[in-house]
């Protein structure tokens, strides 16, 4: 770049425990950013329940409130469209980054939108008729408003391209990196504990994995399983399958629970799992592999892309696979250490820091694009 620029971040989106993994790629890669900021100026707009801890204590970089309550979607998305304009104009931005879909369309700035994946376009039952119009639309009008987008894997770039018609040469990827804390964990002596790290979604596969681990418990009854994350819109659908089961001595849910609880979980699972039916990514495929816990993941291409060979793979909608690879990893040790050797060299292509400096290039080219 020929001189420095004043970047927007536009995480209006961001409500603490609130919207999942998208949370956990933003704070990660501010966190990067105040690492490595390229001497540029960074302006993080929040809202009311952001809190001032997303911004890193950087003279670089500055929180400016905006008030809006992201709680209220509709309250957010409209400001997003109209005061919003007014307050970017006023920190005298070069380039806005989109941290999460949404974008404000009649910004007369180049604008960066990350979009994590196409959910609404492939899983429309996922989704009330209200809430799936409103998505199909901001993501569309998101589209249409950004000089180039950002997403997570190769499989979500060309989705984006087929979906939209976006050009593939202004998509650009900044996969996600793995927490320190997990490559530096120490394990314990395992316990016989298969591990999900997920929001409670139906995208999220649950109920078949709860079919599968009622099999697997036939021939390795001192296994339980602990379901840990936000309880989401599909908490009673899972009860009721635990239920179904006579389950609710061996599984566990435990909702959202702090960082340092899921470490811990991590550093005692002797199984984890990721059955996801339809992801941008998969955050916990690589929080597995670098914690050093046998992964067993479905076969969708963003989950397998980001596994590689570090992990057991089984097509999401058939459970008897799912059962069958959880009794190969619980017999056999050397198979287990197999994964585990494989996981963590796979998981070291990763980084955090990475993630921040492909998306610096896309702001970048996406401010030289619009001054051209």
């Amino acid at each position: 770049m020929s001189r420095p620029l004043r970047i927007g971040v536009n995480a209006l989106f961001l409500i603490p425990g609130g919207v999942g993994g998208t949370e956990i790629y933003l704070r990660e890669v501010m966190a990067a950013l105040g690492r490595n900021p390229r001497n540029h100026q960074f302006f993080v707009f929040l809202n009311r329940e952001t809190g001032p801890n997303l911004v890193p204590e950087h003279p670089a970089f500055h929180a400016v409130p905006t008030g809006v309550a992201a709680t209220s979607r509709p309250q957010r998305l409209l400001y997003e469209q109209s005061g919003f304009l007014g307050r970017v104009k006023e920190t005298n931005v070069d380039v806005l980054f989109n941290a999460g879909y949404t974008a404000p369309h009649f910004l007369r700035r180049p604008s960066v939108t990350v979009f994590f994946d196409m959910q609404h376009h492939h899983h429309p039952e996922f989704f009330g008729s209200v809430e799936l119009l409103a998505w199909r639309f901001v993501v569309w009008s998101a589209a249409r408003a950004s000089r180039r987008i950002l997403t997570i894997s190769g499989a979500s770039r060309t989705d984006i391209h087929e979906v939209y018609g976006f050009p593939l040469d202004r998509i650009d990827v900044a996969e996600p990196g793995v927490d320190p804390e997990l490559l530096a964990l120490q394990r314990r002596p395992s316990e016989p504990m298969v591990l999900y790290v997920s929001t409670l979604h139906p995208k999220k596969n649950h109920e078949r994995l709860i079919d599968a681990f009622a099999e697997f418990r036939v021939l390795h009854p001192q296994y339980r399983m602990v379901l840990a994350g936000l309880f989401g819109s599909h908490h009673e659908a899972v009860k009721q399958r635990i239920a179904h089961h006579r389950l609710e001595e061996w599984i566990h849910i435990t909702g959202w629970i702090p960082r340092a609880d899921i470490l811990d979980l991590y550093s005692r699972a002797s199984i984890a799992v990721f059955p996801s039916l339809f992801e941008g990514f998969g955050i916990p495929v690589l929080e597995a592999m670098a914690a050093g816990v046998p992964l067993i993941t479905s076969d969708h291409p963003p989950m397998s892309e980001a596994a590689g060979d570090g992990a057991m793979l089984f097509p999401a909608t058939d459970p008897k696979s799912l059962t069958a690879c959880l009794n190969r990893l619980a017999s056999d040790a050397e198979l287990r250490a197999h994964y585990v050797e494989k996981g963590r060299e796979r998981v070291l292509r990763y980084s955090w820091d990475n993630a921040a400096s492909n998306i610096l290039d896309s702001l970048e080219k996406a401010t030289m694009e619009a001054r051209s």
